[in-house]
């Protein structure tokens, strides 16, 4: 083992660096992005239990998912929107897992949140969080603290009104300046996707999914506790099943921090 990975280890061992779980529970519970009626919409999840300590299976418990793959904590791979459909290794079986892995940039609009569930990060807003905090470096997770996961009732979560979802994101020239000048490997955020809540209505719709899977870049939703990372100095492993074929992925999202 190397020096770098033993001290890894005695570091978690002595509690100098902690792992910090950043996905949500997944179950029958977990909300779920809701669309147009005229769009096929994805199914919350269901678990049946196949064998608990009896008859059907007298020393073990298992059960039945049924999910989509995009529920609760999950992974975006480029395949998943139109515009990343023909680049190589765009799938969950595909993916090399090397890229699940990338120092996390957190960047806080609680506050902005707070008082604006609309709000949308801009190019500005990250170059001013780079001069405090440093160039997002190439290969980088960007992870959008919001405190979105906060809201433990489903309806606030969601918070859909007379006209549509309502929840933070990016604006489109955010995620094409991640995605084109930092490169990053993605994006992270506390919704139940990658996009704010009126993105259906933004021309063109969707911008944070067409421009980051356009460009080979991968997206987290639904995480939590990000208010327990540093702005700068934690790493993400972030590293979906591998399904075949697979659009995306439920996951568990953790992150190596300091203590």
């Amino acid at each position: 083992m190397s020096n770098i990975l033993t001290q890894l280890v005695e570091e978690l061992n002595a509690g100098t660096l902690k792992v910090v779980d950043l996905t949500q529970p997944l179950g029958p519970n977990t909300p779920v992005i809701g669309l147009p009626p005229i769009f096929a919409s994805s199914p919350g999840v269901t678990i049946e239990q196949i064998s608990r300590y009896d008859e059907p299976g007298p020393g073990w418990y298992w059960n039945t998912l049924h999910l989509g793959e995009h529920t609760g904590t999950h992974f975006d791979a480029p395949v998943h929107w139109i515009t990343g459909k023909e680049l190589a290794d765009n799938r969950c079986d595909t993916i090399p897992a090397r890229r699940f892995v990338g120092p996390a940039c957190v960047i806080d609009v609680s506050a902005d949140v707070a008082a604006d569930p609309d709000f949308l990060l801009t190019p500005e807003r990250i170059e001013a969080w780079e001069a405090e905090h440093g160039r997002i470096p190439a290969g980088a997770w960007v992870l959008l603290r919001t405190d979105w996961s906060q809201r433990s009732d489903p309806a606030d979560f969601l918070n859909v009104g007379a006209d549509g979802p309502h929840s933070p994101g990016f604006h489109k020239s955010a995620s094409e300046f991640l995605a084109h000048q930092r490169d990053v490997l993605g994006v992270g955020v506390e919704t139940v996707g990658t996009d704010a809540g009126q993105a259906g209505t933004f021309d063109p719709p969707f911008p944070n999914h067409a421009t980051m899977h356009g460009a080979g870049k991968f997206g987290l939703a639904s995480l939590c506790n990000l208010d327990q990372l540093p702005a700068t100095g934690a790493v993400v492993i972030a590293a979906p099943l591998k399904i075949v074929d697979g659009s995306g992925s439920p996951l568990r999202v953790l992150a190596i921090a300091p203590a």
